[in-house]
């Protein structure tokens, strides 16, 4: 069984900023060619996904994804899925070439994750608000089947609008479910516009500290920081985790960062040069 964790002095951290940009610019090109997308949403938690399957925390086989003793990944803001698509394909997957296909009649990478069709996806989300009672299940069945894996759950700030997040956070708290984690993208935008105006959430932590989690605050875009709480969170005892990791809505471009109306608008072909560029893609 080749176990994809490899130990954590085995990845450089110059190897995983090449390959969070190396994400990025695969993000801009399929979405670019499709057309549609979220590229900005994606960007913003390109580290995090870059730390989990590159960076030695998850246990995960490309050659084998229904593996039974395997980590799980929930992309739950669905819409964030071309990172997790990127990942995907680099981690062998699924060829490369088939990101191009992005949103386009028949492909199996639709513009939402499908657990049906793509390996290692383990959870259709994009509906939000459902992907960490979905991952609280899949902790407890973990417990139940005395199977020694671990869930992870990425959030959007916005998503944590709805209140079933809550509801499963309650829960978590309640059966002290040690093998479940939640990551919350805090890039500070929903689609309208900043989750301070729409509906306020900070203090973040303190909230998730209060519904029973233990809590870490990072800077989601330094692997000096995820890594470490990552790694903790990975071998937490005690009942659940949350990570809030601060970034920025569009994180490695720069025209794109200034704008929260590309949440759910591709780049055109021009603006794909640009950010290529910015982004030093080959």
């Amino acid at each position: 069984m080749a176990v994809i964790a490899p130990p954590d002095s085995a990845t450089s951290l110059d190897s995983l900023r090449d390959e969070a940009r190396r994400l990025r610019c695969l993000i801009v090109d399929m979405t670019t060619a499709a057309g549609s997308g979220h590229p900005s949403s994606s960007f913003s938690c390109v580290e995090l996904v870059t730390a989990l399957f590159f960076g030695g925390i998850l246990r995960h086989d490309p050659k084998n994804p229904h593996w039974s003793e395997r980590d799980r990944f929930i992309m739950s803001k669905g819409h964030a899925v071309p990172a997790l698509y990127a990942a995907l394909a680099e981690r062998g997957y699924f060829p490369e070439a088939e990101l191009q296909t992005l949103r386009r009649m028949d492909s199996r990478l639709e513009g939402h994750p499908n657990v049906r069709r793509v390996p290692a996806v383990e959870a259709s989300t994009g509906s939000l608000g459902q992907g960490l009672s979905i991952g609280l299940g899949m902790a407890l069945a973990g417990r139940l089947d005395r199977l020694d894996y671990r869930v992870w759950v990425m959030l959007g700030d916005g998503e944590l609008d709805e209140g079933q997040v809550w509801e499963a956070a309650m829960t978590a708290a309640k059966y002290r479910v040690e093998n479940l984690v939640a990551i919350v993208d805090a890039n500070g935008y929903q689609q309208t516009g900043a989750t301070r105006d729409i509906m306020p959430s900070e203090p973040k932590a303190q909230k998730w500290q209060a519904f029973g989690w233990q809590t870490a605050e990072i800077d989601g875009h330094d692997f000096n920081q995820v890594l470490p709480a990552l790694r903790k969170a990975r071998e937490n005892q005690g009942g659940p985790m949350a990570i809030i990791a601060r970034t920025h809505k569009g994180h490695g471009v720069s025209f794109v960062e200034a704008d929260y109306h590309y949440h759910g608008k591709a780049l055109t072909p021009d603006e794909a040069r640009r950010a290529r560029e910015e982004l030093g893609c080959s």
